[in-house]
């Protein structure tokens, strides 16, 4: 950490401060939490899994709609640091809430997850859009990986915390019940993000900005509008976007599934946390190798290898049959899943014109959250007119493939700079 300079170090550590919320949160704890209150207040087994879909489905959908417009506004000088709050306090606000519903108020559990997922989500817009403040483009590669690495460490520690204090709990070693242990996980999940996302917010600083005005929300609109309108000029962006579309919507589906999919092997619940575990340890310095290689491959071209890699895990994930099998298919996973995400995100950064960076950002959060549609419903329809799961996971290699046909069009990130989208002064 001694080669990374303050800001760097600061921006790093929000990554390995939010990874609790999502491992915590988004992934292990909470959602058997809100089955178990769905069941207690008598809510059918799959109305409660309906219902948790449609609410992320909703928070998706105003978190799509909000990105760009907000992420406009905040490229205002000043404005980004305090959107970041703002979606940050929204974010733990609403998590501790979780710890003090009753144990058969779904509902408010759903409403309170909302927002959690809201603030969560908003929060990691603008915190994506900040590594084009505190470094240069050479060393973003880098210093994206380092962030994605620290996450997967970071998400470990909060996680077997909580996951110890369940299992104690359920085995009556310490005297209390698995519903306060739950509680306790999201007590320690608001701790650990809050306080590690300290230096962000002290030693992190919008450096570069669009300069203030009046009527900055009117301004804010039309520069939106003007972007779009003249799309062609971020011809680069255009197509990266779309390529990550295709890609990561395969990335976040194999990461997804594979709970179910290991489920169906007849892997015990425990042994899938265990499993989860090692996978993001493994995956942790994975993650920084990715970084150090495209410094000397390109990022474009370590993409490619992320994308080969997940290719190979879908066509292996056709053949399993065993614990085993499974176990070397999440290693492969680990090898790559942070060094695809971390590039993706660096690659981007150097794209996009830095006074607009929120801006841009929140397109990028856009395609992020609607690649989470089309993986899940081609492995679900496939699944089900084949009868195997494994050719649901194996019809996702059309996704990398399509991907990686597009990426190839991409531009170097110096070879297209677009500039900076000029406000119109017509106020």
């Amino acid at each position: 950490m001694k080669r990374f300079t303050k800001q760097e170090n600061s921006w790093v550590f929000y990554d390995w401060a939010n990874s609790a919320y999502s491992i915590i949160i988004t992934t292990a704890v909470f959602p058997i939490f809100y089955k178990a209150a769905a069941s207690n207040a008598g809510v059918e087994n799959a109305d409660a899994t309906a219902y948790l879909g449609y609410t992320i489905a909703i928070a998706t959908f105003i978190l799509a709609m909000l990105g760009p417009i907000l992420g406009t506004i905040a490229d205002y000088q000043g404005y980004k640091k305090r959107f970041f709050l703002v979606f940050l306090a929204l974010g733990l606000s609403a998590t501790a809430m979780l710890a003090f519903i009753p144990g058969d108020s779904w509902l408010l559990l759903l409403i309170c997850y909302t927002c959690a997922v809201i603030g969560s989500t908003g929060a990691s817009i603008f915190y994506d859009a900040f590594l084009v403040d505190v470094t240069e483009e050479e060393r973003m590669n880098r210093v994206s990986a380092r962030g994605f690495g620290l996450g997967y460490i970071g998400s470990t520690i909060p996680f077997i915390i909580s996951i110890a204090i369940i299992v104690l709990a359920q085995f009556e070693v310490i005297p209390i019940s698995s519903d306060l242990a739950s509680r306790i996980a999201f007590i320690i999940t608001v701790l650990w993000w809050g306080g590690f996302a300290i230096p962000l917010i002290k030693n992190v600083k919008q450096i570069h900005y669009v300069d203030r005005e009046r009527n900055p929300i009117i301004n804010s609109f039309k520069r939106l509008a003007k972007t779009l309108k003249e799309i062609k000029k971020y011809r680069g962006l255009a197509i990266f976007l779309l390529a990550y579309f295709f890609y990561i919507d395969g990335v976040g589906t194999v990461i997804s599934m594979s709970t179910a999919y290991g489920t169906d092997l007849g892997i015990a619940s425990t042994d899938l946390l265990i499993v989860l575990f090692v996978t993001q340890l493994v995956a942790a310095p994975f993650t920084i190798i990715y970084g150090k290689l495209a410094e000397r491959f390109t990022a474009k071209i370590m993409l490619y290898a992320g994308i080969a890699v997940y290719m190979i895990v879908c066509i292996y994930a056709y053949f399993l049959e065993t614990v085993a099998d499974f176990w070397i298919l999440a290693m492969l996973v680990a090898t790559s899943q942070g060094g695809i995400q971390a590039l993706s995100r660096s690659y981007y950064a150097k794209l996009v014109p830095k006074k607009n960076a929120n801006e841009f950002f929140g397109f990028y959060g856009i395609f992020n959250k609607f690649a989470s549609i089309l993986g899940p419903l081609l492995v679900g329809v496939t699944a089900q007119v084949t009868g195997n799961t494994g050719s649901g996971v194996l019809s996702l290699v059309v996704l990398f493939i399509i991907g990686g046909i597009i990426l190839k069009f991409v531009p170097e990130p110096t070879e297209t700079n677009p500039p900076a989208i000029e406000t119109p002064h017509t106020i």
